[in-house]
Order: structure tokens, then sequence, then C-alpha cells
């Protein structure tokens, strides 16, 4: 049966500390049906914010959870990161490819912009989760 209500879930690809679940549960998001995948053509880039930019033969590594509108809402827009944009992706999880939200900044960072205690965060997450770290 196919569910068009609110309450459906939709795919979305993390690659920065939302990846982490401990995070999104204390956003108010409950994460479901978690899987360590990766999107082709693009790096991550930590400036004062991280994103994802486009980079071809590059890959991006993640994880893909599903989630509501309402709980993509809460985590960007209802937490002010109102920069970001979603796009649709395809990620690629073992052997399938699987379409994808992913929210980006509109804006990449500048080259000389770094967060290094965002950085230090998220390797740290990456490697409790078991997520290959591929920084730019």
């Amino acid at each position: 049966m196919t569910d068009n209500s609110e309450n459906r879930k939709h795919e979305v690809f993390f690659y920065g500390l939302y990846m982490n679940p401990d995070i999104l549960k204390k956003a108010g998001v409950i994460p479901s049906h978690p899987r360590i995948g990766y999107v082709e053509n693009f790096e991550l880039r930590i400036g004062n914010k991280a994103t994802l930019l486009r980079a071809p033969g590059k890959k991006a590594n993640g994880i893909v959870y599903s989630l509501t509108h309402a709980d993509i809402d809460k985590l960007y827009w209802g937490s002010g990161l109102n920069e970001y944009a979603a796009e649709a992706l395809v990620a690629r999880v073992g052997n399938e490819s699987v379409p994808v939200l992913c929210c980006n900044l509109v804006v990449p960072p500048e080259l000389s912009e770094s967060n290094l205690e965002y950085e230090k965060k998220l390797k740290a997450s990456m490697n409790k989760l078991g997520v290959e770290c591929s920084l730019a």
C-alpha cells in the first residue's frame, strides 16, 4: 500500500554530523533504516559549515536514513540552517542505487573558511559509525 500521508518516509543522505543518530534524536528526529553509502561525483567540503561540492571522479561517504518531510524541516529550516537547499541525488548503498534527498549549501564555502572543531567531531563520528572519512 502506498503511503501518501504526511508520515511517508523519504530517503535522505547525510554527510556531516547529522549522520550521528544521537544528534538527530537530540533534535527531536528519530531516524530509521540506516545504511552506509556514498554519492559519486561529489566531495565533502568543510568551511564554516559542511556541504557537498560537485567534483567529477570523487565520492562523498555518508549515511542514508528514512525521514519524513517534517523531520527534514526540523533539522534544517527549524534549526536556522536556512542556507541549505534540498537536492535530489543518487546514493550507492552496497550494489543498489537509491534516490535520495541531500541538503547542501546554496553558496559554497570560501576556500579560506575552515572549522577545525567541526572536522574533529565529524571524523570521530564517522569512525564510530564505520563510515570511511572522505574530507576534501
